[in-house]
Parts: structure tokens; sequence; C-alpha cells
């Protein structure tokens, strides 16, 4: 017999639903027998960027209060799967956060410089006069993202952990980036609904994690489609663009400038560059890396390689040093300004990814306008950001409240991309040891979120939907 609708657990689609930021799934577990209580489990508390629209979104009130919201549990640490957090926490979430050590350890390391940013951001816009709001005000600060790290407890993999009364968690490796985890939710009364939540999932030839294992047996599957509506090109096509694009640049004189996520991202290029350096395909051009957090991040995964972290391939163990013997770190903000001065052709790896905030938007507001340089993309960039404008062709983008050109050849590298592209995905999930009654497409923009729908409808013979922003269903 089915439960009653006030009995009946619900998932409710908070965000991440056609769009590829803002990842937020609510369970919610009705009153228990045993309790009276209910409880709400939040997965992934994703920060919304990209269009305004979208970014206007993270001022909107929280969909539930946040003093409801008893648990949080993160997939991984990227910041439009834990950006909000500080935010939530500010506006009354008290409750545990769970998730991996490395995704707490990058949390820590994020969310920080998140709100550095945020509170820099507005600051300039103040200074400069170009906001529409007076005073512009930051989304969270440092404050909060200091004290929101108290909340966060630390789960292993494989291992189940009850939350409460008819709510456990147990989280797998998800391959995408260190730390990275898919979430089995298991809400109700025993035996209990099963949720598997995918994350963000890794490629199978990730240079430095190994795959996901194969998905966990489940009711209802929610997974990742940002790059639902394609393939991958060739590693070798990929890595001949990158040789041709830097050999050419330097040959100009020019500089490369590479836009890229702190976590994992950048750890992927240096090690490319370093293995390109060292077997000859390219100039051993010095190297800059201009980001505090790729930094920082970078000793996580020194560390993790120094104790040979089982998410790690044993070829990272040695090689995750990255460096053939050409990086230069710019932790300071002195270091960055130094960066001007450059006269000789050099690589300049800076945050954020699609150009949305950063230092990086310093260097391409100052070499966009010289066709001697390029960028290189490395990676999705989302609609509405500069880095998307770039990819698509445009002429000129908006920075610091002005317009500036675009005569620097801009070459986009999707090789570099830790994202599962359709066949990936669509090849984990055929895994499953039994087809989930639903299978929801979460984390993509529209276009790929249907191309993933139809793939997995025709391929797998699936019932697949793409839910809409705010949507309840049951999970009875």
């Amino acid at each position: 017999m089915s439960a009653s609708p006030s009995a009946c657990p619900t998932l409710r689609f908070l965000g991440g639903t056609r769009t590829v930021t803002g990842s937020r799934f609510l369970l919610d577990r009705p009153q228990s027998t045993a309790t009276g209580a209910r409880f709400r489990l939040l997965v992934d508390c994703g920060m919304f960027q990209g269009r305004k629209e979208l970014r206007l979104a993270n001022w909107a009130p929280f969909p539930v209060p946040p003093d409801s919201i008893d648990a949080v549990v993160l997939t991984h640490a990227h910041i439009d799967h834990s950006g909000y957090l500080p935010a939530l926490g500010r506006n009354g979430f008290r409750g545990p956060i769970y998730a991996t050590p490395d995704t707490i350890e990058l949390c820590r390391i994020m969310l920080a410089d998140a709100a550095h940013l945020q509170e820099e951001d507005a600051r300039h816009a103040n200074r400069k006069g170009y906001s529409k709001h007076k005073p512009a005000l930051p989304l969270f600060t440092s404050a909060d993202a200091a004290a929101l790290m108290t909340q966060f407890r630390p789960v292993d993999y494989h291992v189940p952990h009850r939350l409460g009364p008819d709510v456990a968690i147990t989280l797998q490796p998800a391959g995408h980036i260190l730390g990275s985890a898919s979430v089995l939710a298991e809400v109700g009364p025993q035996p209990g609904r099963r949720v598997l939540v995918s994350g963000d999932l890794g490629r199978s030839n990730h240079p430095l994690l190994r795959p996901a294992p194969d998905p966990p047996d489940a009711d209802v599957i929610l997974v990742e489609s940002t790059y639902g509506d394609r393939l991958h090109p060739s590693a070798d096509d990929e890595i001949g663009e990158l040789v041709t694009a830097i050999t050419d640049t330097a040959g100009r004189g020019g500089m490369v400038v590479i836009p890229a996520f702190a976590v994992d991202r950048t750890e992927v290029v240096l090690h490319t560059l370093s293995q390109l350096m060292s077997d000859g395909r390219i100039p051993r051009l010095p190297i800059h890396v201009d980001s505090p957090m790729a930094l920082r991040v970078l000793d996580v995964y020194r560390k993790a390689a120094d104790t040979a972290d089982p998410q790690l391939r044993e070829s990272a163990w040695r090689s995750i040093a990255f460096d053939a013997g050409q990086i230069h770190e710019c932790p300071t903000a002195q270091q960055s300004i130094a960066l001007n001065e450059l006269t000789y052709p050099s690589i300049i790896i800076s945050a954020s990814g699609m150009a949305t905030g950063g230092r990086v938007l310093h260097h391409l507001a100052r070499l966009l306008p010289d066709p001697d340089n390029c960028v290189l993309l490395t990676g999705f960039q989302a609609a509405g950001t500069r880095g998307r404008s770039l990819a698509d062709g445009a002429t000129s983008v908006k920075m610091f409240g002005r317009y500036v050109p675009v005569r620097a050849g801009v070459h986009m590298i999707d090789g570099f991309s830790v994202h599962a592209d359709a066949a990936e995905i669509t090849e984990w999930l055929r895994r499953a040891s039994r087809p989930p009654e639903t299978c929801y497409i979460v984390h993509g923009e529209e276009h790929a979120s249907e191309a993933l729908r139809h793939r997995i409808e025709t391929d797998l013979g699936w019932t697949t939907v793409v839910p809409r922003q705010g949507e309840i269903v049951r999970l009875d």
C-alpha cells in the first residue's frame, strides 16, 4: 500500500535543474512514527553562476527556511555545489555538513576565497561606481565562511552513516576531483527508499584520479548532464591543438593566458604542460600560477600523492609535483601585479575557470586586445559567463565596467574537462545492478539535459525526466 501524502518522503529540486550551476536537492522525510520529528537533508548547496537571472537567484530567500534543514551532505567542493553554504549558515542553518575529509579541506580553501572575492568585488564596485546597488554588498563575508567550517563532519567512502531516524548516507568516489563523491541516501522506514545523487562524474581517463566505481543499487537516480549533449574529442586531437596554440603564440612573442579552476583543473593543466615540456613538444616557457587558492589546493593534491591516497592513480603518486622546472608561484597581489611587466613569452594560469571573477580578469583585460597573445579555455563554460562569450567568438567582453576588445586568439580545449561526456555517463548508468524507477537528469543546461534524457531512454530503456526548478516528487 502506498504511503499517505503526509507520510511520504519527497525530493525537491531547488537548483541545478536545466542549468549547470546551483545544485541543491532537498530530501524531506516527514514526521517519523518513532520520534514524531521530520528530517530534511539537503544534498549540495551550490551558488548560481552565469546569466544575470541565475546570479540574482543567490540573493532570493532560500526556498525553505534554512533553520528547518537538519543536515547537508556535499558531493564535492566546487562552488556550484558548495558555494551558497556560508549564506545558508548566516541565514539560520546550524546543522552538520557531511563530506569527505578532502572535500572539507578544499572547502576550507574555496569558501574563504569565495568570500574574499565577494568582498573585493563589492569594494571595487563601490570604488568605481558601476554597481546599481548603493552600496554594493557581498553575498557573504569571510566571517560567515569561517563560522561555517565548524559545522563540517568528515565521512569516509563506503561507510554507511546514520544521520537520524530513518535517514542514512553512504558516499562512494566519483572520480571528478579529489574528495568528490556520489551520495546514496536511504530515506524512510526500513527498507528505506534509496536515492543516488551522482554529483559530478569524472572521466574514465582522468590523468590523476581513478574512475568512479559502478553505481550502487538505487530506486531513484539523479545524474549530472554537464556534457550530456556531446562527446569529448580524442585526447590526441586536443593535445595537438594545445601544442600548436602554445608554440605559435610563443613564436609570435606573445603570452598564453589559461583561465583555470583552482581545484583539479589547474593540477591537470600543470601535469599536462609539464609532460609536454619534458617531452619537447612545447617550448620550456615560464608558467606563472597566479591564484592563491590554486596554490593552496596544489598543496592538498601533493599531500595526497605523498600519502599514496587510493583516489589517485599510482602514476600520479610519482608525477604530481606538477613541475618541469618552469613553475613560478604568485601568492601575493604584488607578485600578480608584477606579471604586467612581462615582456617575453610566458604562460599565466589563473582563476576563475569561466572568467567570472578573480585575478584572471586583470590579465584578460590587459592581454585580450593584442593579437600576439592567446587564451586557452580548458573546460565547460556556462551560459552567461565571460568564458562562454569568448568561446562563442565575442569581439568584446565587459570587465570592470568597460568593454575590452578581443583580438587575441581564443582556443577551446575540451580535453582538460574532468566531466564525463554523454557516452561515459550512459555507460556508468548501464553498470547499475538494476534500472531505477526514475532517473532525473540534473546539473546541465536544458539542451544538454534533454539530449542525455533521450540518450538514456533510447539506450537503456529507463524512465527518465528533466525536472523543473522547484518541482517536488514523491519517493513512495
